[in-house]
């Protein structure tokens, strides 16, 4: 396995489909769905690892301080999109998670995310899941090898 095709922390994929009102005046997709895409991306990844159910369930919930984006070729309408995201760093309090979104092979776009957990009640920012801390280092162990 080449150090490109190895797995990142806790990295997960999903094809992202292209829907007729994701194409702008242009003929491409809308740079706003990319942000939808990451959303999606970052919601499969939260599902696989640490379900967003149990995490309401214990009053915290993830939230987007920053998005950057750097769009690289333009998706059309007939094109199959493969989102990857993954966790780049975590923090006591942040995190951060990287993602591609490629299209026949050639790189889309990518971007970076950075959030908390918050505390439902307070509003406040909680300490990222133990769980989540667990899950990434051993990832992390089993990527390095």
């Amino acid at each position: 396995m080449s150090e490109t095709d190895r797995l990142k922390p806790l990295e997960t994929a999903l094809h992202l489909p292209v829907k007729t009102y994701d194409i702008d005046f242009a003929g491409i997709v809308s740079n706003i769905v990319y942000v939808r895409w990451l959303e999606d991306l970052r919601i499969e990844m939260l599902n696989r690892f640490l379900p967003l159910e149990e995490l309401l369930n214990n009053g915290i919930a993830p939230l987007i301080l920053q998005t950057k984006i750097d769009y690289k070729q333009a998706i059309q309408m007939t094109d199959r999109p493969l989102g990857k995201m993954w966790i780049e760093s975590l923090e006591s309090l942040r995190w951060q998670v990287s993602a591609e979104i490629s299209s026949a092979g050639k790189i889309s776009a990518i971007a970076q995310q950075t959030g908390i957990f918050i505390n439902l009640a307070t509003k406040r920012p909680s300490r990222i899941p133990e769980r989540l801390q667990q899950l990434y280092q051993e990832s992390r162990s089993a990527t390095n090898h």
